[in-house]
């Protein structure tokens, strides 16, 4: 992902606070949750030939990558589904080959016709072909989220709102908001925060160190789902990690429902290292057992480093 991409010399100069929670936050999370959230962690795609010796075995068929990935994984941010229109059939040939993983989770990203072409007007009908599509999934369905390109601006809040309202109740779906007056401007924040609040759709937080106004803490719903931009394993990547680590233990004293975490990495071979860095943290943090993608990772590669 190139979305708020920095030069390497210039990561250690980026303050990696995260900043206050915002008033929905509270509002979601206001009833105490007996139970640990659920949390599912993924990378972005499982077609990853540098995985082959390490992560997968290494005479894995392209053909296989799907099942090996998910004996390592509990979610996949599906990012394909953005670029292309699947039919059912296509959707429940991923699904079958999930299948060893009961509780794996494809988090499908809204078909660009809709978001970026179509820019939400006049989308009734290729929205309902799009998500329809999606319901072959089954129980392996997990949220869906729109990405709204950058140039996206609140001018277009009216088409927004009535997109949104249009949406089914029964699905989960989260928006990404890109352009910075979404964030800059609180008038303006807090209106399209209680809309989603009101309609129950998520908020995506995109972590990425170059556009730290699109880490907004808003959890219009009690569920965060984290697409994390990290850099190769840069030192400040477990920083910025281990400053979400905490404010998620701070958001599970309240009724946090569930977490989603999409690794991006400059260098995808490091997207797994921090998958595990993230799942032995919050193990430990929150007493979970959340299986680690390396139970039995080959010697003297990156995974073991």
């Amino acid at each position: 992902m190139e979305f708020g991409k920095v030069a390497q010399q210039q990561l250690s100069f980026i303050d990696y606070t995260l900043p206050p929670d915002m008033p929905v936050t509270a509002a979601s999370l206001q009833r105490k949750n007996s139970a640990q959230p659920e949390v599912y962690v993924g990378c972005s795609s499982w077609a990853q030939k540098v995985w082959k010796g390490n992560l997968y075995p290494p005479k894995t068929r392209d053909a296989d990558f799907l099942q090996e990935y998910v004996k390592h994984f509990n979610m996949i941010e599906l990012n394909t589904t953005h670029y292309r229109m699947y039919d059912a059939e296509a959707i429940r040939k991923w699904k079958d080959k999930a299948s060893a993983n009961p509780h794996f989770k494809f988090c499908p990203k809204f078909n660009q016709l809709i978001s970026h072409i179509k820019r939400l007007k006049g989308a009734d009908e290729i929205t309902t072909d799009f998500l329809t599509s999606m319901l072959a999934f089954e129980e392996k369905l997990g949220p869906l989220f729109l990405q709204l390109n950058d140039n996206f601006t609140p001018k277009d809040f009216s088409v927004l709102k009535a997109f949104l309202e249009s949406l089914p109740r029964d699905l989960e779906i989260f928006l990404e908001l890109r352009h910075r007056d979404w964030f800059g401007v609180p008038q303006t924040r807090d209106a399209v925060f209680e809309l989603m609040h009101r309609l129950g759709i998520g908020a995506i937080v995109t972590d990425t160190a170059g556009r730290r106004d699109v880490v907004h803490m808003g959890l219009p719903t009690p569920a965060l789902f984290l697409r994390f931009v990290g850099n190769a394993l840069h030192p400040t990547d477990y920083v910025r990690m281990d400053e979400w680590i905490e404010r998620i233990k701070e958001w599970s004293k309240g009724c946090l429902k569930s977490v989603y975490l999409g690794m991006h990495q400059s260098d995808e071979v490091a997207a797994p290292v921090l998958c595990d860095y993230f799942i032995e943290r919050i193990n430990n943090e929150l007493n979970m057992s959340i299986a680690r993608p390396f139970n039995t990772p080959e010697p003297n590669t990156l995974f073991n480093q």
